[in-house]
């Protein structure tokens, strides 16, 4: 596991690292009139509870076979253009190491990972401008027996929050939901 868990230090230093580089292109974009950053970026906060332990949660999440089944149970993979592909999904699972879910219509790279706790992306819809990258981060906390996701999403185009969103819910946590019984 070494070299996939990183200390406080380092997840605080390289989640602020990205998302200083992304309000910097959000600012480069949309620049304001007295010089500030940008400040009509939107965000998204969801958090939902799972039967499982955070353990489990974290390695559906960064485990190229185990995320590949989440894929699968979302049913994009069956639409026609999508059901050819061979390989939906890689995920290198280290700190600085990139992923492609979806076929590659979801790219990116692993900012920070505290084994079972903490997962920060810089992370992008193959639509979005080149360079563009958002920041998502996925919080495991104990609930209990279950666990509770704590899911932030921010530094993405302007206007694609509400598709985001609901994307989330039916790509992400509703199969992972399923995967996990």
């Amino acid at each position: 596991m070494h070299g996939l868990v990183t200390t406080r230090r380092s997840i605080i230093t390289g989640a602020a690292l990205a998302m200083a580089s992304v309000a910097m292109r959000a600012s480069a974009a949309a620049p304001n009139h007295d010089g500030e950053v940008s400040h009509d970026a939107e965000a998204i906060h969801q958090e939902r509870v799972f039967k499982a332990s955070r353990a489990r949660i974290f390695q559906a999440l960064t485990v190229t076979a185990q995320f590949d089944k989440i894929i699968q149970l979302s049913g994009v993979m069956s639409t026609p253009p999508m059901a050819k592909m061979q390989r939906p999904t890689q995920i290198d699972p280290r700190v600085g190491g990139g992923f492609a879910i979806f076929g590659g219509l979801i790219t990116g790279r692993q900012v920070a990972l505290d084994s079972d706790k903490l997962i920060v992306q810089a992370w992008r819809a193959g639509d979005w401008g080149r360079g563009i990258y958002s920041i998502a981060r996925f919080e495991l906390k104990d609930e209990g027996t279950n666990t509770k996701l704590v899911f932030d999403h921010t530094g993405f185009p302007k206007a694609a929050g509400k598709e985001l969103a609901s994307g989330w819910q039916e790509h992400y946590w509703d199969p992972l939901a399923k995967f996990l019984g």
